[in-house]
């Protein structure tokens, strides 16, 4: 059975305790709470007749609406059925020997660089610097060991720590290495200080992925794309992606929600304040440990160890609230927990259970 690993099995913890799949607040899955572009949604249902019809195979459209919103040019765009294929395309593509790659972190790219047996070096962020990273530090690691590609989660998950496009130009321009910066959650944060899209026409080592499932809330379309100047790896990525690989309801989604100025910048309010309320209320609670964070969860950790993140999770979903056990991921403990960011009504149930968990 292939393994399947973004937040809680719904339909699994469903049977186990009786509840319906939507009686659950997910505060595991870091996915937009409030839903998908209005606009990009009404324009499918009005042309819903295009399922007769085969897509641009070169998806000039689309193309364009995702180079204004990310300020490169449009030859750089290469598009992808989600995040996780472009990433596999592109590491089969650089086929690296050794990789640096920070942790702790998503366990997706370590899957793809072992099926290649690249060799992998991980850089831990320290639970005592508060997982923030040192970009000088990060540069002269790099260049001592001279790795053929150097992976970053910006923002990190789970950490929530993000590099600014500042210290990325930096890094950019004083490595010989490639450079794959994972941007899923940069739209949770201030893009002008945050995003690196507009520095993939310059620099030709940086491969920058995003997805459309977390801030556009469209994980069910499959759309994800990349941005890269190096003429010959875009054009290895292109020839491991299949012909018409976007289907045409992702395809003109993808047109419209790019250009809809109200639903991103009501996002991105919306969750900033949200993620306020939450880490101003989580750090009141003595017992927890919380990081500072740019994306739209926060990172959290039971600092009185009085009992585990598993055991506060199996506290928590009989009260239909489900939080992300980080045990799993290398460098963190057993009291290490992540929520994400859900509607306010929800968010404040959190804290109160919460609240009496902690005994406040």
């Amino acid at each position: 059975m292939q393994n399947v690993n973004h937040g809680a099995n719904l339909y699994d913890l469903s049977k186990q305790y009786g509840f319906s799949k939507d009686e659950f607040m997910d505060f595991s899955s870091n996915i937009n709470p409030f839903g998908s572009s209005k606009a990009a949604k009404d324009y499918i249902i009005k042309n819903i007749d295009m399922v007769s019809r085969y897509p641009d195979p070169s998806y000039l459209s689309l193309k364009s609406s995702i180079s204004s919103y990310c300020n490169c040019l449009k030859d750089n765009i290469v598009l992808g059925s989600g995040a996780t294929e472009l990433i596999s395309a592109f590491i089969k593509t650089v086929n690296p020997k050794k990789s640096l790659l920070i942790v702790p972190v998503y366990s997706e790219y370590e899957k793809e660089l072992k099926k290649i047996n690249c060799d992998i070096t991980k850089y831990f962020s320290k639970t005592e610097n508060n997982f923030k990273i040192d970009i000088n530090n990060l540069v002269e690691t790099i260049n001592k060991d001279n790795y053929d590609l150097v992976v970053i989660c910006n923002p990190n998950n789970p950490t929530g720590f993000t590099f600014s496009r500042d210290e990325m130009e930096a890094l950019s321009k004083s490595i010989n290495s490639f450079v794959m910066i994972d941007e899923t959650y940069i739209e949770f944060t201030n893009t002008d200080v945050y995003s690196s899209t507009s520095l993939v026409d310059k620099y030709d080592n940086l491969f920058i992925i995003r997805g459309t499932s977390k801030f556009f809330s469209t994980p069910g379309i499959r759309l994800g794309y990349g941005l890269i100047s190096n003429k010959n790896i875009k054009e290895g990525i292109n020839s491991n992606l299949d012909l018409w690989n976007i289907n045409i309801f992702a395809s003109i989604m993808g047109e419209i929600m790019f250009t809809d100025n109200e639903f991103i910048y009501d996002t991105v309010n919306l969750m900033t304040n949200e993620r306020n309320y939450l880490i101003n209320k989580l750090c009141s609670i003595k017992q927890l440990e919380v990081y500072e964070t740019q994306g739209n969860f926060i990172l959290c950790k039971i600092k009185s160890k009085s009992l585990t993140a598993k055991e506060l999770r199996e506290k928590l979903i009989p009260q239909k609230i489900i939080i992300r056990d980080c045990s799993s991921f290398e460098g963190l403990d057993e009291f290490f927990f992540r929520v994400c960011i859900l509607k306010p009504d929800e968010n404040r149930l959190l804290i109160d259970c919460l609240n009496k968990e902690f005994k406040i």
